[in-house]
Parts: C-alpha cells; structure tokens; sequence
C-alpha cells in the first residue's frame, strides 16, 4: 500500500521558518504506510532473513493487540457456532493469546539489550533516528544493534 506525503526537510542546525524566509524550502516525498523496517529492506540495510523475522515479530504484536487502543470496542460478543475438534480454526481470542505467547518468547529470545530496539522499530514504528534518540545511543549504533536484534529473532524462528 502506498500512502505518499510531500514533507518539508529542515537543515541541520536551522530555525523552522529559516529556510522559508530564504527561499529554499525542500521537501521530499516519503510514503507514510511504509514501516521503519520496510524502509531498511528497501536500501539493502536489511536482508530478507532479518526482514521475514521483523514481519513475524509485527505481525504477532499486531494479531496479539498489544498496542494501546485509542477508543472502545463495539464489535458484538463472539457467537458459539462452527465446527469443534483439532482441525477447527482459532477463535480470535485464542488466536490472540498465542499471538502473546509468541510475541514474549521471541522477545525473550532476542535478550533484554535487544528487545528495546525491536519494540521501538518493528513494533511501535519508530525511524531509527527517533529509537536512537530514546535509548541514548550514539548516531547510527541503531542499524548494527538492530541488524544483531533481527538475526537473533530470524535464529528463534527458524529461518533460514
């Protein structure tokens, strides 16, 4: 999906409104639904192995809704009905509990200095910059120690 957003980009050390009163405001064009690990896969700063292992981790955070929510849930109570027995699909909330489980094991998998910069980037969507920022990391440390996070996590899945 491609969400495409011109936004302005400021020089480094600048007042916001510097470069308009110069006249050399620049933007770029940045797509807004494309995630910090997407964007990484995209310039080859992540492989595919460390790609796949990313989606697994956001999809499990995403399936388990670990994510604050922002307003009330509406949806009806599930109905008891379908077919019973080992081959019958997971109801969503089973489905969400052992999207949980596997969410916390590949985090713990992953280790305790690791798991920080999987949360910020994979999970909450944080640029590496802005999860550098937050941890107190010097500036490009975030891509080696994710690049370790993601083999970790492509090690407990399995991949290969």
């Amino acid at each position: 999906m491609r969400e495409l957003v011109e936004r302005e980009i400021e020089a480094v050390g600048a007042t916001p409104g510097a470069l308009a009163r110069r006249g050399s405001r620049r933007t770029v064009t940045v797509n807004a639904a494309e995630s910090p690990l997407g964007w990484l896969r995209a310039r080859g700063m992540v492989d595919a192995r460390q790609f796949e292992a990313g989606e697994r981790l956001r999809s499990d955070y995403e399936t388990a809704a670990l994510g604050p929510r922002v307003t009330m849930r509406w949806d009806a109570a599930p109905t008891a009905r379908g077919r019973r027995g080992p081959d019958a699909p997971l109801d969503p909330t089973l489905a969400q509990i052992a999207a949980k489980r596997r969410f916390d094991a590949a985090v713990a998998a992953a280790g305790p200095g690791l798991s920080d910069v999987l949360w910020r980037v994979i999970c909450a969507g944080e640029g590496l910059p802005a999860a550098e920022k937050a941890l107190g990391w010097p500036a490009r440390a975030g891509k080696l120690v994710l690049g370790i996070a993601l083999d970790r996590l492509a090690d407990h899945y399995g991949l290969g």
